[in-house]
């Protein structure tokens, strides 16, 4: 098949929530929307799930009330994407969003083995396009934590934007999110 044969079709968030409602894409199906394509989710082994897991109650303890921790929730970043983070923090409770998805996260994490290259250039330009103040990475196989913060243009960058400042975080290091900046996680802590 030749470049010229192949053809793709683009969908909007209305679209692909369309397919969800009337089952064609049924629950627990690896599948997140992104840049208005339909991408397969990378599988979790156990370590993925455990830093999962880390994060999760590292993140409910550094954010307390009135936020809301999710577990690979939808996030309704704009009319063609909705990604599925591995770990999101939105202000709020849990009701707060019955009738729709939240559009804004405080923070967004995703675990990365096989994924880290997409995470990196393609989740995070799509997290800076829709600005996004912080996003981490628990990068498992480096065993370090990646902090990106302060989204910019980048017309270089898969969506057109990129994050301003990375640090790396190795053990003995700590992250302190921005929206609760006297809070403190160890990345020990959320490494499995």
């Amino acid at each position: 098949m030749s470049g010229a044969d192949v053809r793709s079709r683009r969908w909007s968030r209305v679209e692909y929530e369309r397919l969800i409602a009337t089952g064609i894409v049924g629950p627990g199906e690896p599948l997140e929307l992104l840049g208005g394509h339909l991408i397969v989710s990378e599988p979790q082994g156990s370590a993925h799930f455990t830093a999962i897991r880390l994060m999760e109650d590292a993140l409910r303890s550094a954010f307390g009330s009135g936020w809301e921790v999710r577990v690979q929730g939808p996030i309704a970043l704009d009319d063609d994407s909705e990604p599925e983070p591995d770990v999101a923090v939105v202000r709020g409770t849990a009701r707060d969003y019955r009738e729709a998805h939240p559009a804004r996260a405080a923070l967004v994490v995703e675990v990365a083995e096989a994924s880290l290259a997409t995470d990196r250039q393609h989740k995070g330009s799509l997290y800076a396009r829709a600005g996004l103040e912080e996003y981490w990475i628990v990068n498992l196989v480096d065993r370090v934590v990646e902090v990106y913060r302060s989204p910019v243009p980048d017309p270089l960058a898969p969506f057109g934007f990129r994050y301003g400042s990375a640090a790396i975080l190795g053990p003995g290091r700590s992250a302190s999110p921005l929206a609760r900046p006297e809070a403190s996680i160890a990345v020990e802590d959320v490494l499995p």
